[in-house]
Parts: structure tokens; sequence; C-alpha cells
């Protein structure tokens, strides 16, 4: 097994394809959803983040704008086989070093109440009440402080 990569892709890379066979495959079919039946509109304008080994993406993540200073950390999917080896910890990070470049202050995110415990050790706080997304229940999370990293605090590397 090769080391675990994480490299930006947008939706007119072959890695897209991946991109978005890892987020049905996770976020869809086990709701018995598809997201053939969603608007993906939004992907086009999104920073998406893959982690892949051996050439095959075996995660992803997305950051969408909302404002000058906001941005959403959207659609984190690992396929399971991979969940508890940090890839999805590695995901994050990679966002947030990127979002912290490009001066965003504050990432915020709808977790799947499941996924509450994984953003909080990655220091998210929940804001909002339970609420019901895709059919279960999401909380609104944040993390408006330690994106503001020095030069040496570096760590990650864009490939």
């Amino acid at each position: 097994m090769s080391a675990i990569t994480v490299h930006i892709v947008n939706i007119v890379s072959p890695t897209y394809q991946q991109v978005w066979q890892v987020r049905e495959e996770v976020l869809r079919k086990p709701l018995g959803m598809s997201l053939k039946n969603e608007d993906l509109g939004m992907d086009a304008n999104d920073t998406i983040f893959v982690a892949q080994t051996d050439d095959k993406v075996i995660g992803c993540v997305m950051l969408h704008h909302l404002n000058a200073g906001l941005m959403k950390l959207r659609q984190m999917a690992v396929y399971p086989e991979w969940q508890g080896k940090g890839v999805g910890k590695l995901l994050v990070q990679h966002a947030e070093e990127y979002a912290s470049e490009q001066n965003y202050k504050k990432i915020v995110l709808h977790a799947r109440m499941v996924a509450a415990d994984f953003y909080s050790k990655l220091g998210y706080h929940i804001v909002s009440n339970v609420f019901t997304e895709v059919g279960i229940p999401h909380v609104v999370m944040q993390k408006d402080n330690g994106l503001d990293l020095l030069p040496n605090q570096r760590r990650c590397t864009f490939v």
C-alpha cells in the first residue's frame, strides 16, 4: 500500500468520478438515496479535497465559500474500510490549512449526529439544536479559532 496523499481536484478532473462514487457509496446509498437525484451544481464552485492511495480515492471533503470570512465544510466521505485510520482527520487538516491560507476565519459544517464526536475532537463545537437533513439528525458545528496558522505551523503539503 502506498502512502495517503491529499490533492485538490475540480469537477473536470478525471478523479471527480471517484469523488462522486465515494459520496454515493458512503453518504447516499446507506440512506436509500442517490446523488443522481440531487443538484450537484455547487460542486463546480467548491474546493474539493481527495485522499488517495494507489491512485484510488478513499475519501473526500469539499469547502464551499459562504462569505469573506466563512467557509462551509461539506460532503465528507471516507470509505468504511479507511474510517478510523486518520483519513478524515487528514482531509479536514488540509481543508483548514487551505481556508487559513485564503484568509477565512471560520468554518461551519452540518454534522450527522453520529459524526459530531469526530468533529469535536478536531476542535469544532455545536452551535445549533438538532435538525433533520437527508432524513437523519444533524447539528451545525463551527471552528473559529485555530485557523490562523503561522508559516512554521504548516501541517500539510499540497501536491
